[in-house]
C-alpha cells in the first residue's frame, strides 16, 4: 500500500495484488490480498540467469552439512549466507532464538557453516511477517561481490499509463517507502508500451537518470531491457531488484531479486508454477485458491464472506468503523455455487478466534438466492453457533430474503438480516459485543 501512494503508482492488476507483499506486516490493523505467485529469492535468480541477467553465483542448501560444498563450489573467500524466506525485511529481521540478520556475509567457509547452524530451523521475524515469524528451511549461499554502488528497479503494471512501467532509484538497498518519503526526487519512473517494448535508446537514457556513468550506463540498459524481457516472457507482475549493482569490476548486476507472477498465466507457465512454496502459506489460503476463491486470514473475530474484492475490502472498513475488527479478507467472485459457499462457511469457521459473521452480497452475475441457499445449507451443515448478518441485494434479492426468512422460521438458525452495508456492520458488531 505504501509503495503503491508514495510512487503514485497504480496497478493495472486487481486491488488485492500486491497485498501479499504487505500484508504480514499489517495484519493487525490493515491488510492486502493476492491473485499471484511469490517465490523464492534463489528461484527468482535462476530465471533470471535463465534470461541472460546477471546475477551472482550461488546455491540453495536445506542442510547445514550441505553448506561446505555450497561454499567450495564459489569462487573467492567471502561468502553470503541469506535465509530463503517469503517476505521482505530479512537483513534486519531477528530469529526467535536472538540471532540477528537473515543475511550475514562469512569471512570464510566455517563461519558461514556457523552461521547456517543458526539460520535452518529457526524462525525469522521482519517487518512483511507475522509476530511469530517464519521457519526457515532454506538458505542461499552466494559469493560475495565487491560493490562499488547500489541502485533500486522495479517493473510492475500501471494503470495511469495502462502498461507497465519502471520504478528505479539511485538510492539502492533501502526500501523505497523511505527513499519516496526522504528523496522523492531520487525516484525515476519509465512507462513501457507494451507493443514497443525497451529501445535501446530509452533503456540507455533511463540508466543514466538513475546515475549511472557513460562506461556503466549501456551495461545498465541491457540488464533493464533483460529484466523488462523476463517480466513479458514470464508473466511477472512485478520484478523487483534491491539492490541493482555497479560491481568495481564494471558490471551491473543483480544481487537481491523478488518475483511475482499472475496467476492467471499458470496454465502457460507450468514450469515456474511448480516453484510454488506452499509451506509458508496459510493452509486456509491454500485450500481456498483450489475451490477458486480469494481468501487471507487475518486476526480479527468479525468472518466475511463477500462476493468482489472491492465490496470485500468496504465491508471490512465498514466492519472496523463499527469498532469490530475484521477475521478474513473473502472473495467468492462472481462465479460463487452453492458448494463454493458452503466450503467458504467452513473455512470462516475453523478459525477460532471467529465470533460472528457478515455476508454481503451484491448480486449483479451472482444470483442472490443461490447465495442464500447456499448459506442456509451451510449454516445447517456446520451446526454454526455464531451470530451470523447476511445482507443480500441485486439479482433475485427479494427471493433470496424469503429463503433466509422461511430458514428462519422453521429452523431457529441464528441469522440476522441487514437493509444495507452500514446496518449490517452495525448489527454484527453488536451482536459480539464489539
Amino acid at each position: 500500500k505504501a509503495t503503491v501512494s508514495v510512487l503514485n503508482c497504480r496497478l493495472l492488476t486487481p486491488p488485492y495484488t500486491m497485498m501479499r507483499r504487505f500484508a504480514p506486516a499489517v495484519r493487525s490493523s490493515a491488510f492486502t490480498q493476492a491473485r499471484n505467485m511469490n517465490i523464492h529469492e534463489f528461484q527468482s535468480k535462476q530465471i533470471l540467469r535463465e534470461h541472460g541477467v546477471c546475477v551472482e553465483a550461488g546455491v540453495a542448501v536445506e542442510k547445514v552439512e550441505d553448506v561446505r560444498a555450497a561454499c567450495e563450489s564459489l569462487p573467492g573467500d567471502l561468502k553470503v549466507v541469506k535465509s530463503q524466506i517469503l517476505a521482505g525485511g530479512r537483513g534486519r529481521g531477528t530469529f526467535d532464538t536472538g540471532f540477528e540478520g537473515g543475511v550475514h556475509v562469512a569471512k570464510n567457509t566455517d563461519i558461514a557453516c556457523e552461521i547456517a547452524g543458526k539460520m535452518l530451523g529457526n524462525k525469522l521475524i521482519t517487518k512483511q511477517t507475522t509476530k511469530d515469524g517464519v521457519t526457515v528451511k532454506k538458505l542461499y549461499i552466494s559469493e560475495a561481490v565487491s560493490i562499488k554502488k547500489e541502485y533500486y528497479l522495479a517493473m510492475m503494471l500501471d494503470r495511469v499509463s495502462g502498461g507497465p512501467v519502471i520504478i528505479g532509484s539511485s538510492e539502492g538497498g533501502m526500501a523505497i517507502e523511505d527513499v519516496a518519503a526522504s528523496n522523492p526526487d531520487a525516484i525515476k519512473k519509465l512507462p513501457v508500451k507494451v507493443k514497443e517494448g525497451i529501445s535501446d535508446a530509452a533503456a540507455l537514457e533511463y540508466a543514466q537518470s538513475l546515475g549511472f556513468d557513460e562506461a556503466a550506463a549501456p551495461k545498465a540498459a541491457e540488464q533493464v531491457q533483460r529484466l523488462y524481457n523476463v517480466m513479458r516472457e514470464c508473466d511477472a507482475t512485478m520484478v523487483e531488484i534491491n539492490p541493482l549493482v555497479e560491481l568495481n569490476d564494471g558490471r551491473v548486476m543483480c544481487v537481491d531479486a523478488k518475483l511475482s507472477f499472475d496467476d492467471n498465466a499458470e496454465y502457460r507457465q507450468k514450469e515456474i508454477f511448480e516453484m510454488r512454496d506452499n509451506e509458508e502459506s496459510d493452509l486456509r489460503e491454500v485450500q481456498a485458491a483450489e475451490q477458486d476463491l480469494n481468501y487471507i486470514g487475518l486476526d480479527g473475530n468479525i468472518g466475511c464472506l463477500v462476493n468482489g474484492a472491492g465490496l470485500a475490502m468496504a465491508t471490512m472498513d465498514n466492519i472496523s468503523l463499527h469498532g469490530g475488527s475484521p477475521a478474513n479478507f473473502l472473495d467468492v467472485g462472481g462465479a460463487a455455487t452453492k458448494d463454493r459457499v458452503s466450503f467458504a462457511f467452513r473455512l470462516i469457521t475453523s478459525d477460532s478466534n471467529v465470533k460472528g459473521i457478515l455476508v454481503n452480497i451484491f448480486g449483479g452475475i451472482v444470483d442472490c438466492a443461490m447465495i442464500a441457499q447456499g448459506v442456509v445449507d451451510a449454516v445447517q451443515e456446520v451446526g454454526l453457533k455464531v451470530p451470523l448478518v447476511v445482507r443480500l441485494d441485486g439479482t433475485n434479492a427479494d427471493k433470496a430474503k424469503e429463503i433466509v426468512a422461511e430458514a428462519v422460521k422453521s429452523s431457529g438458525l441464528n441469522i440476522t438480516s441487514a437493509d444495507d452495508l452500514d446496518d449490517a456492520s452495525a448489527k454484527i458488531c453488536k451482536l459480539i459485543g464489539a
